[in-house]
C-alpha cells in the first residue's frame, strides 16, 4: 500500500499522565545521537529475532503482535528497529476503514520521517496471505517501503497479488495475537480523509487541527515469546 495510494496506504483523549509519558519517550529517543535521528549502517544491518512480540498500547488499548521474521526479512528487521526505539509513539491511526485497514507509520515528527523515508526497503515477496489481523508494510512502487503501516480489518486476499508500481501485493510481516477488539475499536470516521501529504510536511500538529479524534499509539514494547 502506498503513502499515496487509495489502496491500503480513534479518539486520542489521553489522560494527563498518557501524555506525559510519550512527551518522555519521545525526548529519551530524540534526544543527541538517537538511534531514530542518526540510524547509523552497524545499526540498520541488525538482525531481529526470528520470531518476536510487539506490545502496543493505544488511546483505543492495548493489542499484542506477533512477528515472523521468515515472512519477510528485511520489513521484520526494520520494524524490530523502530518498535524497539519507540518511534511509533505518538503516532496516529490516520487511516481506518471499516472492514478493510487501519493504517499508521507516521512518527508525527516530520524531521524524524523524513531520514527514515529516505531508508527505503528492497522489495520481497508475498508469502502468507493479508488475512484479518495480518500487518503489511504499505508501499506504493518500488523499493517505497519504509515505516507506514496497516492492520487488515478483514481478509483482504486481493493484497496479495495487487500490482502497485510495478510491484505485486503487501507481504505481511505479523499478525495480532491479541487485542483485535482494540484494532476494530480504532476511531474510523475520517477514512481516507487526512492527506498524507500533509501529514509528512507538517506533523501532528495537523491531524490534531484538523482531525482531533484520531486514536494514537501511547507507547510500543518488544519481548521474546514465553
Amino acid at each position: 500500500m502506498s503513502t499515496k495510494s487509495p489502496v491500503p496506504i480513534g479518539r486520542h483523549g489521553w489522560v494527563r499522565h498518557g501524555l506525559l509519558c510519550v512527551f518522555a519517550l519521545l525526548v529519551a529517543a530524540c534526544g543527541a545521537g538517537s538511534p531514530l535521528l542518526r540510524p547509523t549502517p552497524d545499526r540498520l544491518a541488525a538482525v531481529a529475532p526470528d520470531s518476536f512480540l510487539v506490545d502496543i498500547e493505544t488511546s483505543a488499548g492495548a493489542f499484542e503482535i506477533v512477528m515472523h521474521r521468515a515472512w519477510s526479512p528485511l520489513a521484520v528487521d526494520r520494524v524490530f528497529y523502530l518498535m524497539r526505539h519507540n518511534f511509533y509513539a505518538g503516532a496516529r491511526f490516520y487511516r481506518v476503514v471499516d472492514g478493510f485497514v487501519a493504517q499508521f507509520g507516521f512518527s508525527g515528527r516530520p524531521a524524524v520521517d523524513s531520514i527514515w523515508g529516505e531508508l527505503r526497503l528492497d522489495d520481497e515477496p508475498v508469502r502468507p496471505s493479508n488475512e484479518r489481523g495480518a500487518v503489511s508494510f504499505a508501499r506504493g512502487g518500488a523499493r517505497t517501503r519504509s515505516y507506514t503501516l496497516f492492520i487488515n480489518l478483514a481478509d483482504n486476499p486481493r493484497l496479495d497479488t495487487l500490482s502497485v508500481g510495478g510491484v505485486v501485493g503487501y507481504p505481511p510481516i505479523g499478525r495480532v495475537r491479541t487485542g483485535m477488539e482494540a484494532v476494530d475499536s480504532l476511531y474510523s470516521e475520517y477514512g481516507n480523509q487526512p492527506r498524507q501529504d500533509s501529514i509528512a510536511r507538517v506533523g501532528n500538529d495537523y491531524l490534531v487541527r484538523h482531525f482531533p479524534l484520531l486514536d494514537s499509539i501511547v507507547r510500543t514494547s518488544v519481548r521474546l515469546p514465553e
